[in-house]
């Protein structure tokens, strides 16, 4: 599938923005929800992203996304659900896998804030990047996130025109939050 470069959308709302995307919180080895590694990490984010401290500053998330449900998996949800609790942000789950591209043209289209975090899942992280104008290969191994790799957060910065100024990507080091 080959997505479009998002530094030929308009601007709109992610001018000056900060975008954080992460994998949702460790899965078990069966059904939909969370491991128990997965609920601590998804309560030990609410301290984590409340908030997100980087290069000397603190960011705090305005909106909350997370893929929608589906019978295989509600683990993006269920990682936000504390920050969501804790802030009393709403989290949105209107976009599916697969539907990266309307998730980032609803970004640019609706303000959401300066600060967007984004839980998704693994196999679709790569598609989420290069509609945010990222480079997958640049971020990720081989352009891919890991099966077993749960404690990375990637930043995207967004200039004043809305296109990406800088991206990185952070291991999380919950152990270290406070």
């Amino acid at each position: 599938m080959v997505l479009p470069v998002a530094a030929r959308q308009p601007a709109g709302n992610l001018a000056n923005a900060t975008v954080l995307i992460l994998r949702h919180a460790d899965k078990p080895d069966h059904g939909s929800g969370l491991s128990a590694a997965g609920d601590a990490r998804a309560i030990a984010y609410a301290r984590y992203f409340h908030p997100f401290r980087a290069n000397g500053s603190s960011i705090e998330p305005n909106a909350l996304f997370a893929t929608k449900d589906s019978q295989e998996s509600h683990r993006p949800r269920l990682t936000l659900e504390p920050l969501s609790k804790s802030t009393g942000l709403p989290i949105n789950t209107h976009f599916a896998n697969g539907e990266e591209i309307a998730l980032v043209a609803a970004l640019r289209a609706q303000p959401q804030g300066q600060h967007i975090l984004i839980a998704w899942h693994q196999g679709h992280i790569p598609n989420l990047l290069k509609a945010l104008g990222a480079d997958p290969a640049a971020l990720l191994p081989q352009g891919k996130w890991p099966g077993d790799v749960y404690d990375w957060v990637i930043e995207l910065s967004f200039d004043a025109d809305g296109k990406l100024a800088a991206s990185r990507r952070i291991v999380e080091n919950l152990s270290a939050s406070p």
